[in-house]
């Protein structure tokens, strides 16, 4: 699952309508072109891709006062809502995917605080399952060595699942102590989230 869907669904419905360039600085200022590679082609093509699947709808706007082409507008649609709300919750489940994760911690407050503290629950569930299924044929207490060089893998794997359930853990009594605003509470959850347009930009 690619975390560009999530991330420009949801960069979408966060502005309520948004042209090609907003959704690009956006995801710039959340650093996401180097942890997710959101590079502008794949922005653009996610964009007109999801608006021929019904997921956004494309508005045709009038050219700027400074001149040049018309921008296209997206606003996520009723289909489209459906589609970020069920990605986001996979994204805080699956575990394995860097990238999909942290588009999805980006957007955990979209969600009710109690409904995160689930999905995250659900996520070490996961890693554990998937440090089991390594364990039966690996022994980590008799360290890599006992399969070769390949017993490294296997180590990278059990690690990775030690770090992602104590991350999480973390991450949830950070959550029920209080932290953030969900949806449903006071105060912006998204607050100070949106870049600054620059200004003339003007593009798809």
């Amino acid at each position: 699952m690619s975390a560009i869907r999530l991330l420009v669904l949801g960069a979408v419905r966060l502005r309520g309508r948004a042209h090609g360039y907003q959704v690009r600085n956006d995801l710039e200022f959340w650093g996401a072109d180097q942890w997710a590679h959101t590079k502008p082609g794949s922005i653009y093509h996610a964009l007109k891709q999801m608006a021929k699947q019904g997921l956004l709808h494309a508005y045709e706007t009038a050219p700027s006062t400074a001149g040049g082409p018309p921008r296209t507008e997206y606003e996520v649609t009723e289909k489209g809502a459906a589609e970020y709300f069920s990605l986001l919750r996979r994204s805080l489940t699956t575990p394995g995917e860097s990238d999909l994760l942290a588009a999805g911690v980006g957007f955990m407050v979209d969600l009710p605080r109690e409904e995160v503290v689930a999905l995250l629950r659900q996520r070490i569930a996961a890693l554990e399952e998937w440090r089991g299924s390594v364990t039966a044929h690996y022994t980590p207490e008799d360290g890599p060595g006992q399969h070769g060089h390949i017993g490294e893998i296997m180590h990278l794997w059990v690690t990775a699942a030690d770090d992602g359930v104590r991350w999480t853990g973390d991450l949830i009594a950070r959550v029920e102590g209080g932290a953030y605003a969900f949806a449903g509470e006071e105060g912006d959850p998204f607050a100070g989230a949106l870049s600054q347009e620059g200004p003339g930009e003007v593009t798809c």
